[in-house]
């Protein structure tokens, strides 16, 4: 007789146990030899040594499907257990198409073409610019491969930062402590996350600083390794803040930095450091350049439409601007010349 005691609090055990433990009799079914117990995040088998081995390895493919991916039908967990089906078969099969599968059966995945293009770019670089403007999901797109590194245990955890810049705000007229000013400037960080890990678990990792949110100014004097770090709003980041980042990056780390320059929040005595760092560092070999458009828009479909206007406008803006310019300087040219001229009569 031979006990084996199998923690399970790398998951959510209801995913593992099923609603009215439906999976955990169907575990029982498969392995009638065996008395298996569960109680809280641990599953308890008792019988012969090779029926015992047999349900541990078992368990540890679903469970490790659990890990990456959050949730496993009745009908998977069954066809894993009969050997009808590989694990890999289905968790592996068409990794651009699901990142992650999330809280409630949710699935996250690149929708668009350059969603797409922006998840092959991580997979082969290890700093990755994805430049755009609201609403193409640079940012949700980014935390869902973050997510998916962590649970494939391709990095030990997740560092998100943003700078603490926002358009016609100061902390300092913010009510509350440090945490309560900044904590809204980091929502949408938050709100990603929800929709990808299921709450008891994200708090786990939120304790033991697994995923870690904070401000740009945060990460001075920090190595950042064996992280995927995702630079959000970069274009509120001065020259010297993201050369800053960029230089925290550790050997085993993974950066991605994201940015609208349409929506530059610094004051006008400060220039966004994100269009030098595209400029100078996106040919170096290692680091991915993608920009996203009005057609990668995922949310209402008014906003490709507000997009569009808005880009219309400031055409026209500058082609104004330019006409001016160029009367002015006509201008100058001719008053220079009248001038020259009377200067040669007198």
């Amino acid at each position: 007789m031979t006990e084996q005691i199998i923690n399970l609090d790398t998951i959510n055990p209801i995913e593992f146990f099923g609603v009215n433990n439906g999976k955990l009799d169907i575990l029982k079914k498969k392995f009638p030899l065996l008395k298996i117990l569960s109680r809280g995040t641990q599953i308890k088998l008792s019988g012969a040594p090779e029926e015992v081995s047999n349900a541990k390895e078992k368990i540890a493919q679903i469970v490790s499907y659990l890990e990456r991916n959050g949730n496993l039908s009745e009908n998977y967990f069954e066809q894993i257990l009969g050997d009808e089906i590989s694990v890999d078969h289905f968790s592996d099969r068409n990794p651009n198409e699901v990142l992650v599968f999330g809280p409630n059966g949710r699935t996250v995945r690149a929708k668009t073409a350059n969603q797409k293009k922006m998840v092959a770019l991580a997979d082969k670089n290890d700093i990755v610019f994805a430049i755009g403007p609201a609403g193409t999901g640079k940012t949700y797109t980014a935390v869902a491969l973050a997510v998916r590194a962590l649970k494939n245990k391709a990095v030990r955890k997740i560092i998100l930062t943003r700078p603490a810049v926002e358009a016609g705000e100061s902390l300092g007229f913010l009510p509350g402590d440090l945490k309560e000013k900044i904590d809204p400037y980091l929502r949408p960080l938050y709100d990603a996350l929800d929709d990808m890990i299921p709450a008891d678990k994200l708090s786990y990792f939120m304790t033991n600083r697994i995923i870690e949110i904070a401000p740009l100014a945060y990460m001075r004097g920090r190595t950042l390794d064996n992280a995927f770090i995702i630079l959000d709003e970069a274009q509120n980041a001065t020259e010297l803040q993201l050369k800053m980042f960029l230089t925290r990056i550790g050997a085993s780390a993974k950066a991605l930095i994201t940015g609208d320059l349409t929506q530059v929040d610094l004051p006008k005595n400060q220039k966004s450091g994100l269009d030098k760092a595209t400029r100078i560092l996106k040919n170096i070999d290692g680091i991915g350049y993608l920009e996203l458009d009005e057609e990668d828009v995922v949310r209402h479909r008014l906003v490709k439409a507000i997009i569009r206007a808005y880009d219309q406008a400031k055409e026209k803006e500058d082609k104004l601007a330019l006409e001016r310019e160029e009367k002015k300087a006509a201008e100058r040219r001719e008053q220079k010349g009248e001038q020259s001229e009377n200067n040669q009569n007198n």
